[in-house]
This record gives C-alpha cells, sequence and structure tokens, in this order.
C-alpha cells in the first residue's frame, strides 16, 4: 500500500465517520473533504473542484426544479389523488395505489417531494377511512424510494452512476435503460408490501384526534393526558381582571391555555387578550408536577426592590463588559444556546446594542457583531471566556456604570428564604428559579457576608437573602397564582372538549426544503406569527409535551396545533411547515399546469431522442419554468436540495482520488479475491451487500460516489460488463429500506406514522434481502454479466 492509497483510505475513513455520527453537517463534511484532498495533494485545486461543474450536480439541482414546478402547479397533486382514488377501502387495493401512484411520480420527480406532497392526502385517506396513519406512511415512502429506481432523473444516484460511466470513457445509462430493473425491483417491492410487509407494520395510530366522527381521544393520541390540567381560580382571585398575556403562563411557566370554562360555557383557544374572573376553570397543557415544584420552590416575600449594586460584588468577583466583534463564535447564536452559566460559569446580567439596553427576557435573542455583554463572574473564568471566545475587548465595569449606563437596579429584587417557603434546605439546582424565564439568582446575603455568583449545588439556609435579577411581575404573578387549585383534567373542560366548529387540532411538520430545523418555537415566534398553541411534539415514537417552547425542531418532528381553524391556512402557505390535511395547503398554481407539462414534456423528448444531453435540456426546462412563471425563483432556490448538491459536489472528488490514487483498485482486488473464485454473481452479490449496508448510515449520494470507481475497477479486473456491476451498484443503493436516516422521505413519514426506529428494521430488512436475491437473477437477465 502506497502513501497516496494510505491517504487516501485515511480521508474515506475520517469522511464516513462524520458523515455515519452527524457530528458536523454532512455538507461540511464534504466541503472539508473537498478541501483536505488538494491540501494533501492528492488532487490539484482545480481538480477538487470540479464537483461543483460536473454535469451530474448540474443534472440534480435542474431536476429538483423542474419537480417542484410540477409540484407548484399541482400536476404531481392531480395525478397523485386519481390514482389513489382507485385503491378505495380495501387494504390491499390501497397500498397498493399508494405505492404505485408515488413510484409513478418518482420517476420523474424528486421522491422527497413526492413524499411531502402525497403525505397531507394520505393523511386525509386515513382519517376518512379510518385506518391507521402507521399502515399507509411506511408504504409510501418504499414507493417513493422504489419508484425513483426506474429512470434515470428518478434519484440523484442513478444520475451518478450513469455519469460515472462517461467519465471513465463508457457509455453513460440513458433516461429509459433503468426501466427493465427498476420496474422489476418496484413491482416486487409492491407485492412484499402487499403480502408480507402490511402483517409487520406497527399498529399505532397518533392522528387518532382527527376521527371522521370527532370523537377525539387525544389522550391514545399524543398522550396529552400526563400533560394537561385544569387550574381552578377561586372566586376572588387575584388575577381577576387581568388577561391572559397579562398572567404570562406561557412565557413565565411554559403553560399553554387550551381553553376557559365560565358557569358551564367553554370558550376553546382563548386569545392573549381574553381576560381572567374569578370562578374560572382553565384547561392547561405543560405538565401539572413540574408547575407545583416550581411554584412552592417560589413561595417568596419581597422584601424591596431597586436594591444596591454593590450586593453584586465580592473578593474575586467581578463585573465587565464584553464587546462582541464579527469574528467572535457567539455572533448568530443565542444566549440560551451558549449557556455561559454553565459552560463558563459567569452570568448574563445584560444585552445592549446601540441604545437598546435589555435587563431580562434577552435569553432567545440572536446575538449580533456589536452587541455588548454585561457579565458578572470570577476573575479566572472571566479570563477564560475571553479567551475561548475571541473577546478582544473586555472591560471592568463600575458601580455607577451599573447604574447610570444599565440601570441594573432596577432589575434587582431582594428576597428571603423563610423556614417555610419550601427553599430552606434545597440546593439552587433543586430549587428550579433558573427555569423562570428571566429570573437568575446573581448573590446569596448570608449572615451580612456576600457569596456572589453561586454554585448550583450550594445549599440555601433559613435567613438568606437572594439578590435576584428578574422582573416584579414575574414574582408578583408567582405569588398570585399560590391560590390555584391544579386537578387532573376530569372534569369540564376535557381533553374531549378540544374542537368545535371554529376551533380544531391539526398537525404540521417541518417541510423537506425548511431551514428551520435547530430552531425553537420561540425563536419562531410561533405563538405570535400563527396565532396557534403547539400542544405536543411526536418526535421517533414518543410524545413530548413540557417545555416544548425551548425545544430545538429537528426534520420529522410531528406538530399538534391547536386554535382557530382558519388560522391552519397559514402555516400551510408558509414553505417551512407542510401541514398533514389537505385542505389548509396552499392552492396550487392550476393556470400555469398545461404550461409545465407542456416544458417537462419538452425536456424528456429532447432527452429521448438524444438531441440534448439530460443535463442541458433540464437546465433550459428549469429556466423555462421560472421564465413561464410557473414557479418563482424563490420558489425554484427552495425546492433544491442544497444539502444534496453540496454532498455530491464535495464528495464526488473523493471518487476521483480513490481512482487516482489507486485505492479504488485496491480495494476491487479485495472484493475479487474474496468472491471471484466463485464466479461473476459472486463479485456482483459482494458489491450489492456492500452498498446495501452503507445505504443504513451513509447517505445514498456519497454511497454511490464512493462505490463507483470500485465497480469500475472490478469490471476491469474481472472481465464483468461494468454496465451491470453499475446497475446493480445503483439499485441498491437508492433502495435505503432499513433504517428511517438512511433517506428523507423515511425521515418524513416517522413523525406522522408514530414510527420507531426498529419498524423500519423489521420491515425493511426483509424487504433488502428479497431485492439482494432478485437483483442477483434480474440485473444478469437484462444487463448480461
Amino acid at each position: 500500500m502506497t502513501v497516496e492509497i494510505a491517504l487516501a483510505f485515511s480521508i474515506l475513513c475520517v469522511s464516513i465517520l462524520f458523515l455515519v455520527t452527524e457530528w458536523i453537517p454532512m455538507e461540511a463534511v464534504a466541503l472539508l473533504t473537498l478541501g483536505s484532498l488538494s491540501v494533501t495533494g492528492l488532487l490539484s485545486p482545480r481538480e477538487a473542484l470540479f464537483g461543483f461543474s460536473n454535469p451530474a450536480v448540474v443534472t440534480v439541482w435542474a431536476v429538483f426544479i423542474l419537480s417542484g414546478a410540477l409540484t407548484r402547479t399541482g400536476v404531481a397533486n392531480i395525478i397523485g389523488r386519481y390514482v389513489l382514488r382507485l385503491g378505495g377501502r380495501s387494504d390491499i387495493l390501497l397500498i397498493t395505489s399508494i405505492m404505485i401512484s408515488a413510484g409513478v411520480m418518482s420517476a420523474f420527480m424528486n421522491n422527497v417531494a413526492v413524499a411531502a406532497l402525497l403525505l397531507p392526502v394520505i393523511m386525509d385517506i386515513s382519517r376518512e377511512t379510518g385506518r391507521m396513519p402507521s399502515r399507509l406512511l411506511m408504504p409510501l415512502a418504499y414507493g417513493c424510494l422504489l419508484g425513483g429506481l426506474t429512470t434515470l432523473i428518478g434519484t440523484p444516484p442513478n444520475i451518478l452512476v450513469s455519469d460515472a460511466l462517461r467519465d471513465n470513457g463508457l457509455i453513460g445509462f440513458k433516461l429509459f435503460d433503468y426501466a427493465p430493473v427498476g420496474i422489476t425491483v418496484m413491482a416486487t417491492g409492491v407485492a412484499f408490501m402487499v403480502l408480507v410487509g402490511r402483517h409487520l407494520l406497527p399498529a399505532r395510530d397518533v392522528s387518532k384526534a382527527f376521527s371522521p366522527r370527532g370523537s377525539v381521544d387525544i389522550r391514545e393520541a399524543y398522550d396529552l393526558k400526563k400533560g394537561m390540567f385544569l387550574m381552578h381560580l377561586p372566586e376572588d382571585s387575584k388575577l381577576a381582571g387581568k388577561s391572559l398575556a397579562q398572567i404570562r403562563l406561557r412565557s413565565l411557566l411554559g403553560l399553554n391555555v387550551a381553553a376557559i370554562t365560565r358557569k358551564d360555557r367553554s370558550t376553546l383557544a382563548p386569545p392573549p387578550s381574553e381576560p381572567i374572573r374569578g370562578g374560572d376553570i382553565l384547561l392547561v397543557e405543560g405538565g401539572m408536577n413540574r408547575v407545583k415544584e416550581l411554584m412552592d420552590s417560589c413561595r417568596l416575600v419581597r422584601i424591596k426592590q431597586d436594591v444596591g449594586v454593590e450586593n453584586l460584588f465580592a473578593p474575586g468577583i467581578e463585573m465587565v463588559e464584553a464587546h462582541l466583534e464579527s469574528t467572535s463564535p457567539f455572533v448568530g447564536k443565542t444566549i440560551k444556546d451558549i449557556d455561559f452559566r454553565r459552560h463558563f460559569g459567569v452570568n448574563v446580567l445584560a444585552t445592549k446594542l446601540g441604545s437598546t439596553t435589555m435587563l431580562w427576557d434577552f435569553q432567545d435573542e440572536v446575538l449580533e457583531a456589536g452587541t455588548r455583554l454585561l457579565l458578572q463572574g470570577p476573575k479566572e473564568r472571566l479570563e477564560m471566556l475571553q479567551k475561548d471566545a475571541n473577546i478582544q475587548d473586555l472591560r471592568k465595569v463600575s458601580e455607577s456604570t451599573l447604574v447610570e449606563i444599565y440601570k441594573l437596579h432596577e432589575s434587582l429584587l431582594t428576597v428571603e428564604v423563610f423556614e417555610d417557603s419550601g427553599l430552606a434546605g434545597k440546593t439552587l439546582a433543586e430549587t428550579r428559579l433558573g427555569e423562570t424565564p428571566g429570573m437568575r439568582v446573581l448573590s446569596v446575603v448570608r449572615q451580612g457576608r456576600i457569596h456572589a455568583v453561586p454554585e448550583p449545588e450550594d445549599e440555601l439556609l433559613a435567613g438568606d437573602r437572594l439578590i435576584v435579577q428578574g422582573s416584579p411581575e414575574n414574582v408578583d404573578i408567582l405569588k398570585e397564582l399560590e391560590d390555584v387549585k391544579m386537578t387532573e383534567a376530569t372534569g369540564s373542560p376535557r381533553l374531549t372538549d378540544l374542537e368545535s366548529q371554529e376551533v380544531g387540532l391539526v398537525e404540521a411538520m417541518l417541510s423537506p426544503h425548511t431551514n428551520l430545523a435547530g430552531k425553537n418555537l420561540r425563536q419562531l415566534r410561533f405563538r405570535e406569527k400563527y396565532d396557534l398553541t403547539v400542544l405536543a411534539i411526536w418526535r421517533q415514537g414518543q410524545a413530548i409535551i413540557s417545555d416544548l417552547s425551548h425545544l430545538p425542531l429537528r426534520f420529522g418532528d410531528a406538530l399538534l396545533l391547536h386554535g382557530q381553524r382558519t388560522n391552519f391556512s397559514l402555516v400551510g402557505q408558509d414553505p417551512d411547515f407542510l401541514v398533514l390535511t389537505e385542505s389548509a395547503q396552499e392552492a396550487p398554481n392550476l393556470r400555469r399546469m398545461k404550461v409545465s407539462l407542456c416544458i417537462f414534456s419538452g425536456v424528456l423528448l429532447l432527452v429521448v431522442l438524444g438531441l440534448l444531453p439530460i443535463y442541458i435540456a433540464a437546465v433550459i426546462g428549469s429556466a423555462l419554468m421560472v421564465v413561464t412563471k410557473c414557479l418563482t425563483m424563490e420558489e425554484a432556490y427552495r425546492s433544491i436540495e442544497w444539502k444534496a448538491v453540496f454532498l455530491i459536489a464535495g464528495m464526488l472528488p473523493l471518487g476521483m482520488a480513490l481512482e487516482q490514487t489507486g485505492a479504488a483498485r485496491y480495494l476491487a482486488e479485495g472484493v475479487v479475491s474474496l468472491a471471484g473464485p466463485f464466479g461473476p454473481v459472486a463479485v456482483m452479490g459482494g458489491l450489492i451487500a456492500v452498498t446495501f449496508m452503507g445505504t443504513c448510515f451513509v447517505p445514498t449520494a456519497a454511497l454511490v460516489v464512493l462505490m463507483a470507481p470500485i465497480a469500475i475497477k472490478t469490471s476491469a479486473d474481472t472481465g464483468i460488463s461494468p454496465h451491470s456491476l453499475m446497475m446493480a451498484v445503483a439499485m441498491a443503493a437508492s433502495a435505503s429500506l432499513v433504517t428511517p436516516v438512511s433517506h428523507p422521505a423515511n425521515v418524513l413519514v416517522m413523525g406522522p406514522g408514530g414510527y420507531r426506529f426498529l419498524d423500519y428494521v423489521k420491515v425493511g430488512l426483509p424487504l433488502t434481502l428479497v431485492l439482494f436475491v432478485l437483483l442477483l437473477f434480474v440485473v444478469p437477465l437484462f444487463w448480461p454479466l
């Protein structure tokens, strides 16, 4: 093994490690791989960048735009609904029609887009027929994946395989060259799901809350019973006369008020302006036990406001002002994301940008270059922070600056720990004071001595005075909640009373093309933007019902929304979300349907007749889709899966490096030495098996880039037809059926279907074994070895 081969293998192994673990975004992995090939000298800088001008990459993004135009103009929707209508109410016919309709559309469209398009339709069919979504959505995902095998443009791996053949001086696959093998594989997949797979599908229903008879049982759907309870206000409640916005249940305690009952009359999804009256019963979501603990810990008596800032200073403790430069790693992040207290042992007391100073409720504000942070902490911790955060300007702050510039004294409160307060004997962490937004314990005054920046494990004693930063209104509200009685949600209003003609429930997901993944509902200002409440989030087979506002969203999450039905369309029209009911979706641009069909048909005709290569025809077609207003330029950009584009462009040079350094030949010789004695079919079977195993963890596009040079070299060493081996690799790479993480289409249906990881293994593994055996017979039949 040469040094070049060892370097290539090292880069390959590290790249696969990061792709599998997802420690860093896969696009970044691809770009770092590209850069490392150039730095190590395995490729020239020009060769390292050739992926961005590669015809395969151009074809992929152009096909994404063509697919987006067909979706936007309603072509795909009409075709899908027509075919699904043929399924009737029979399980066999319904699964067959779902898979065939998804497969036919995926032959010419992006399979993730097809899954996203048909998902609301399938959910509507599920509600209309009374079938569980878990019985229909996995067949939808598998239909999309298997349908993409049938044409050149059906899936990126097919495009990459064809391009790899041309790069090696061979004839690439044409538009319908994949059809004989692909259709056979798809037909086998449909037959398997109908005869065997449907019996392996879980009987799990997370959308039972939406039965056509209006029999809402959310407790069995999202298990809201664990997170919903009743708050009974006494007739002389101190909260009477205040609005929901003023009592700040959502921002202060993370609670959502789903309904208010007043004299046997319920108001569902009350607006923030709804006033509270004595005797009201609030149906609240958010977790009763957590709220009880927090309220018990907050039975505080406020002694005074405008506490002197001198209570924040102690030996070894400094108050400093940090100026964030544009190069600071904190820019673009929120204070909550950074978690200064846990990571650096310092408190952030205020932020200042220009003339705007924030003393509380700044935890979710995104930090900008030029922001000044007011910090309190031990000197050594502040010095460490300055070094780690690349903060160039860290200035000590005097008491006069705290008062005159920051007005810090206006946000300080003194509270005393009494024997019966529930705080005495507990550590700061156990009191959960830090879980109350906008409240931080900055110092503990004990017997006249100041203990600034106390640690979470410090125990509180009776007689301690806590110097707390926060809104005085927060403390007042917590005190006013002391006379509220909390019970299980068994009376009126009940969980079954959440819907009416005006108010309803709907599920929504992050769109496949969204950039909101990783952000939480508070950052998105979801409640303010859509006037809808998120009652629960379904993630990987489990319902999450508490602390939702700070939970980072993931692709594949299903959000249970509650509110006015007229507001559902606001979410449906937002391209960042996918509402799982067709009536709330944005209406397609039907006026341009014929135009988009003509353009798409023209692209296919030019390719079939050989008048233009696929990448040129697709680019012209995508441009015409925008020019004829079948979709806007912004919609065109959003329809492109940029993650796939960067992944392919960044990983293609690695495939070139494996070939040029001899690493591909090295691996090919290993395959031949192991399987060669057993004949050509065994060699092909070895490549198929390795590819199938790779699909469980490695993105399909990256997998094909790595497998293509190995297949080419194996062909050269054994005399087996390169087209046969490449066809086998393409089929195996796109059949990503065993795990949910193997393909975005699988992740997309995971939330609405209520699937767990093992559900995919249970159904996908036997189907993969069937397809493995099938390919050994079918590929040589149409592409002789």
